[in-house]
This record gives structure tokens, C-alpha cells and sequence, in this order.
């Protein structure tokens, strides 16, 4: 049964997590004695310190990875008992499902039903997922006749570094620990600044579940630091990164300039919605593109934030938006389960989605709603803006924001659309709305995208690939037997049999 926001402060009130780093299997002081305070955005007060590591502490945790590595513990572990200590991992998260949400809440600003009916829920079917997946891995037999054996396999790939982004804390790190630790490689956890009590408290209880001491281990701090110092790193043999573009082609310079670490990249995006011609209730597609604008307060790198439909249907779609928004979209104190929208994650995001906000006003573009700052809690709220027919240069159509902001484009004809929604530097996901079965299979080809969503706002699911083209990244994928690739390297036994 869901729980009061007053039992959800309380429960904040008693909650008890780690704030040290996890290295070797407990919880230190980073070398430097350093520490960072993580602030509560819907409120703008500090509610815990974090140990803030640096490059000495990238160090002696990349030594004790390898060891633990080295030393077959985890990564000789047969596969089937992997499995076993991942799953009871999952059923331990799924047992704290009301401490996590509470605590991804404080330190996020999601709201805490979001967080209750998807983050954690989605955390532990991913853990679940992978974890079945580990003993069920084959390798190949090549077809080289009957003077030899080919043999094709799958090995992990040692010590690797998955940096996470603030966005969605508990699920993103899941999505790359799950795959990474069902392999057999030691990973090392880079959670971003402002989000590094649920990481923290996620090694606690995977040492709980029984994954070994060094194979998991957690270095909250600064991304420039760690990051940069991860990346240069030589005992490091991959890094999956979720985040900005720039970031990301940091992270390819480092590998370039030290030991050519596989990296894997899940960058920003554009993302278009494209409503087809054919479509008669608008009522789907416009519940649809609510969601793809405004969902996690806009702060999602596949949020549909340039929506394009017919022009003889623009005003009546605009209008649905509105009664839609007004209806269904309650922005407020994320601890209210009422509110499905929050804060911005912090003062100085607060201030570039704004920046881009008044820009689109400042250059005249029609506000069909919001535009402005909300004077809510810790004053870094941002109402949900609409814009609509924006020039195509302009900064709100080009730009990742990361906030609630959308644009809905009047277009003449269904290739217009595709042609606008492709013309980005982005090519991370897409929502395409049809009535028309050729038209779904025809257009979700023709879009640039890793994942089409048809008659839907989706990413897919744990059994499909999620990951983008263009500037939206490449390397691997996440989810699916795909995201393994990330964390395996392929070997070739060749035996002669003459």
C-alpha cells in the first residue's frame, strides 16, 4: 500500500545509509580526507556528506579490482553460482524497494512514486534478467572441416568502470552492473556528484548478497576527477559511460592516450515524436508525447522534445496538450506521491534550462504554456513549457535542454517530418504515431535513431538494445544479450586436429 507523504519524510528521517567510499570491501575515508555535501533540490539544504575520492583512490581501487580479478573469486566462479548470488542480490534490493525510493528521492528530487513504480522495480528486474542470462552465454564452432576445431569464446573483459548520471541513479547503474558482474569482471562504480547515496548504499547490500570483497567497488567524488583519472587509467580495461557528449569524447581521448580501453558510450539526444497523417484519435499519441516531454521533469536524454504533426491537426494537438498537462502532470515536492514532476537536480541546471527557456521567448517564439520559473520549495522549478513552431535554428530545437521543455512543429506532410525529426546531430530514440502498418514499418526505418518506439514513448525493455547513433553515442548497447558485449572480449582457440 502507498504511503502518505508524511510517512515518506519520516521514513527520511530515520533512514541510515553509507556516505564513505566502498574500496576493498569497506567503507573509507577517501586518501585525501576530502568531502562533498549532497544537497536535497526540493528543498536547497544539505542533508549528508560523501567522501570525495581522487586519482590516489582510483589507484589502490583499480589494484584491488585486479587482484580480485586475478585471483578467480568472482571470474572463475562457475556461472551458475553468479547467478545465484545476483539473483539473491535482486531479492534483497526488492526488500528495501520503500529505503531506496526514499533515499533516490532525497538525493534526486524524482518523485517518489515514480521512483517506487519504476526506478527500483526496474533496477531489480534488471539485476534478475542478467543474472539468468549468465549460465545460459555459448560460445561458437566455427565451420574449419574436419582438420581442426574452432572454437569462439566469450571472456570477461577484467577490471571496468561504469560512470553513471544523476538522472536516473539506481536504474543506470543496474543496467551496467547487472551485465558487468554476470561476466565476471570487477567493476568500479563512478556515481555522479550529486547523486551518490543509492550507489552507496547498493555495495552495501551487494557485499550483503555475498559478491566477493574487490569486485565491487564504489569511488563517489568529482566526475572530472575520477573520471578523467579512470580513463588514463592502464590497469582499466573498459569503461561504460552514460552521460553528456562532451564527457564523452573526453573519455576517447584518455583511452587514446593510454591503453585503448574498450569504451562504450550512451550520450545526449534530440529526440523527435512524429505523428503521421493517418492517425484519427489524437488522444494516444498526445498521452504519448505528455509523457516523452515531461517524464523524470524532462531530465532524460531520450525526452521527445521536438514533436511534429500535420498543420491541419497542430491547434487541436496543442490544445489535448494543455487539458492533458493540466490533468495528469502535477509538479511539486517530490515526496508527495501526488506530484509526477519535480525540481531541477540542482541550482546550476536550474539556471541553463532557464537559460534556454528565455531564450525561446527572448527570440519570440509562441508559448502555448510555462516559460517561466515556479516559486515551489527550493525555488528551482521549472514549469512545464510548450512552445510551439520555433524556427528550426533556434536554440530550444537544437540544444539538449534537460527540463520540461517541448516544442510541437506544424509540418505539411509526413516526409517533411521525417526529413526535420532526422536533421540533428542526435540519434538516440524516436516515437513514430501511425494507424497506417506500411507507414510504421516504412518510417521507423527511415528514422536515425537506436530505438523507434511505434504507437508508444518507450526506450523498449530490458530484452531489447538501448543505445544511439550519431552523437548519441556507440560502443555498445545496454540492455539485452548486447549489453554483455560491453563487458566480454572474443577469443579464438584454434586446434589442429592433423
Amino acid at each position: 500500500m502507498a504511503k502518505t507523504q508524511q510517512e515518506y519524510e519520516k521514513m527520511a528521517q530515520s533512514l541510515t545509509y553509507p556516505t564513505q567510499a566502498f574500496i576493498g570491501g569497506k567503507f573509507i575515508d577517501a586518501k585525501s580526507g576530502k568531502t562533498s555535501e549532497t544537497v536535497n533540490p526540493a528543498t536547497g539544504k544539505v542533508f549528508a556528506s560523501f567522501s570525495s575520492c581522487d586519482e590516489n583512490d582510483v589507484d589502490e581501487a583499480v589494484k584491488i579490482a585486479r587482484k580480485a580479478f586475478d585471483s578467480g573469486v568472482w571470474s572463475k566462479m562457475h556461472p551458475t553460482e553468479r547467478k545465484k548470488v545476483l539473483l539473491k542480490y535482486a531479492d534483497i534490493l526488492e526488500s528495501k524497494l520503500e529505503e531506496l525510493a526514499v533515499l533516490e528521492t532525497l538525493d534526486s528530487g524524482k518523485p517518489i512514486g515514480e521512483v517506487m513504480s519504476t526506478d527500483i522495480p526496474e533496477a531489480v528486474h534488471a539485476i534478475r534478467w542478467h543474472a539468468e542470462f549468465t549460465d545460459k552465454r555459448y560460445g561458437q564452432v566455427s565451420p574449419s572441416g574436419d582438420g581442426a576445431v574452432g572454437l569462439v569464446t566469450k571472456e570477461a573483459v577484467g577490471v571496468v568502470a561504469c560512470i553513471m548520471p544523476w538522472n536516473f541513479p539506481i536504474m543506470t547503474t543496474t543496467w551496467k552492473l547487472a551485465p558487468a558482474l554476470a561476466e565476471g569482471n570487477s567493476v568500479i562504480l563512478k556515481p555522479a556528484s550529486q547523486t551518490s547515496l543509492t550507489t552507496l548504499r547498493l555495495a552495501e547490500l551487494a557485499a550483503e548478497a555475498g559478491i566477493p570483497e574487490g569486485v565491487l567497488q564504489v569511488l563517489p567524488g568529482s566526475g572530472s576527477v575520477i573520471g578523467k583519472a579512470l580513463g588514463l587509467h592502464m590497469g582499466v580495461n573498459a569503461i561504460s559511460f552514460t552521460g553528456s557528449t562532451e564527457v564523452g569524447s573526453q573519455l576517447l581521448e584518455y583511452s587514446a592516450k593510454s591503453n585503448l580501453k574498450k569504451i562504450s558510450l550512451e550520450l545526449g539526444g534530440k529526440s523527435p515524436f512524429v505523428l503521421c497523417d493517418d492517425v484519427k484519435d489524437l488522444n494516444k499519441a498526445v498521452n504519448a508525447a505528455l509523457a516523452a516531454s515531461f517524464w523524470n521533469t524532462g531530465q532524460n536524454c531520450t525526452a521527445n522534445t521536438r514533436i511534429f504533426v500535420p498543420n491541419n491537426r497542430k491547434d487541436e494537438f496543442v490544445e489535448l496538450m494543455l487539458k492533458g498537462l493540466e490533468k495528469d502532470w502535477h509538479i511539486g515536492d517530490p515526496m508527495n506521491p501526488a506530484n509526477n514532476m519535480g525540481p531541477m537536480i540542482s541550482e546550476s541546471h536550474f539556471k541553463n534550462v532557464m537559460h534556454y527557456v528565455e531564450k525561446g521567448v527572448s527570440e519570440g517564439c509562441k508559448v502555448a504554456t510555462g516559460g517561466h520559473a515556479l516559486n515551489i520549495g527550493s525555488g528551482i522549478y521549472v514549469a512545464p513549457t510548450l512552445f510551439v513552431d520555433p524556427k528550426m535554428d533556434s536554440e530550444i530545437i537544437t540544444h539538449e535542454i534537460f527540463g520540461p521543455v517541448s516544442c510541437i512543429i506544424g509540418v505539411n506532410s509526413n516526409e517533411e517530418a521525417i526529413k526535420l525529426a532526422n536533421d540533428t546531430n542526435y540519434g538516440l530514440q524516436a516515437t513514430l504515431f501511425t494507424d497506417n502498418l506500411q507507414n510504421a514499418h516504412i518510417y521507423a526505418r527511415q528514422l536515425k535513431a537506436g530505438t523507434v518506439s511505434v504507437n508508444k514513448y518507450c526506450e523498449g525493455d530490458i530484452t531489447t538494445p538501448f543505445g544511439g547513433l550519431k552523437m548519441s553515442g556507440f560502443g555498445g548497447q545496454d540492455n539485452a544479450e548486447a549489453a554483455h558485449e560491453q563487458y566480454s572480449e572474443l577469443k579464438t582457440i584454434f586446434i589442429n586436429l592433423e
